[in-house]
């Protein structure tokens, strides 16, 4: 099937290079487009304020191994021993597959004070909006829109070096890029930005540059007409 598309889309060129070294797809026929894009009006800039909001980490995704939720537990829970005032939350609905992270532990450092979480939530920008950083410790992503809307409303990025989330990070600066499955390098980057509260509203102005510039969602959809009226 996909030999005989007209086109072959995809999110990220890792993916691409993938599919065209298994001769999957015809490589003239493979064609890079930046995810789905983010509404830029809908998730609007908005500088952190420090004054208004504690310091908090934001990840969100649903509760599976494969998106670093593990990680993130992990190292929420190194750092509140040093930290106390700051907050780790964490949105997302709960799975029932077996790659699934039990809510039973999820639930076990919510109560202990640990994280706070707060399920699915059907908008997110008002938590967005209060939070310092943006964390996404993913195993792999076509292109995570949870990250693009956190680089829209301007906020800094953690994010795994991997195939789609490799793609939101400029390394050092709109965020920093971790190994996949290293919880101790998203500790260490977590007490950067800590030590280095200063470089948050520097960093997340250049996440808001990025996604003007790649992810705004109407240029991505002149990018699929496009396409669609080429081929």
């Amino acid at each position: 099937a996909l030999l005989r598309a007209n086109a072959v889309v995809f999110q990220n060129p890792d993916n691409k290079k993938t599919f065209i070294n298994l001769g999957l797809v015809n490589p003239k026929k493979a064609v890079v487009i930046g995810g789905s894009g983010v509404n830029l009006d809908y998730f609007n800039y908005k500088p952190y304020d420090e004054k208004t909001s504690r310091f908090s980490f934001l990840m969100v995704a649903r509760l599976l191994k494969d998106k670093g939720i593990l990680e993130f537990l992990s190292a929420a829970s190194k750092l509140k021993i040093d930290y106390p005032d700051v907050d780790f939350i964490l949105l997302g609905h709960e799975d029932k597959s077996k790659n699934a992270v039990p809510i039973s532990e999820i639930n076990k450092l919510n109560t202990e004070g640990v994280i706070e979480y707060h399920g699915f939530v059907d908008d997110v920008r008002d938590f967005i909006t209060n939070c310092a950083v943006f964390v996404l410790p993913s195993y792999h992503e076509g292109m995570p829109r949870s990250v693009l809307e956190a680089m829209a409303i301007g906020r800094p990025i953690i994010t795994t070096n991997v195939a789609g989330c490799r793609e939101t990070v400029v390394n050092g600066t709109n965020g920093w890029l971790i190994p996949k499955g290293d919880t101790e390098a998203l500790v260490e980057k977590m007490r950067w930005f800590l030590d280095a509260r200063l470089e948050i509203n520097r960093m997340g102005s250049v996440s808001r540059e990025i996604a003007e510039k790649k992810y705004d969602v109407n240029k991505i959809n002149r990018d699929v007409v496009d396409l669609v009226t080429r081929t």
